[in-house]
């Protein structure tokens, strides 16, 4: 499922509109998060991360780490134009998670092999 995302030291927090996303994580927290960053076929680099959503519900945490992801995607419009409830225009309603990390593991390519990074 696409999400933005913010990583800050040992946390992750994921942001999203409350929908399909939101009831599944909701009803199984327990998530795989992977970030690719590709410069072409053979030079790119791949982390997966395994743990635990739990979905922020005091505004100082939601208004901190919203301040967070906005400043590393400056345009959340995809997801947030996606949301509307009726004629009358659109809801606000968004969902932000912290990843309690269990595992973490990552690949590299070299231009020739992939290999296992050291996280």
């Amino acid at each position: 499922m696409p999400m933005y995302y913010y990583l800050e030291e040992e946390d992750i927090y994921l942001f999203t509109t409350v929908g399909m996303k939101t009831h599944d994580i909701d009803a199984n927290p327990e998530i795989c998060l992977q970030v690719e960053e590709i410069h072409g076929p053979l030079h790119w680099r791949s982390v997966i991360v395994n743990g635990r959503a739990s979905r922020l519900t005091e505004h100082s945490d939601i208004d901190r780490a919203m301040h967070l992801i906005k400043e590393r995607n400056t345009t959340l419009s995809p997801a947030i134009n996606r949301t509307w409830i009726d004629s009358e225009g659109r809801s606000e309603a968004i969902a932000i998670y912290r990843i309690h990390e269990s595992e973490i593991s990552g690949r590299t390519t070299d231009g020739v092999s992939s290999q296992q990074e050291p996280i």
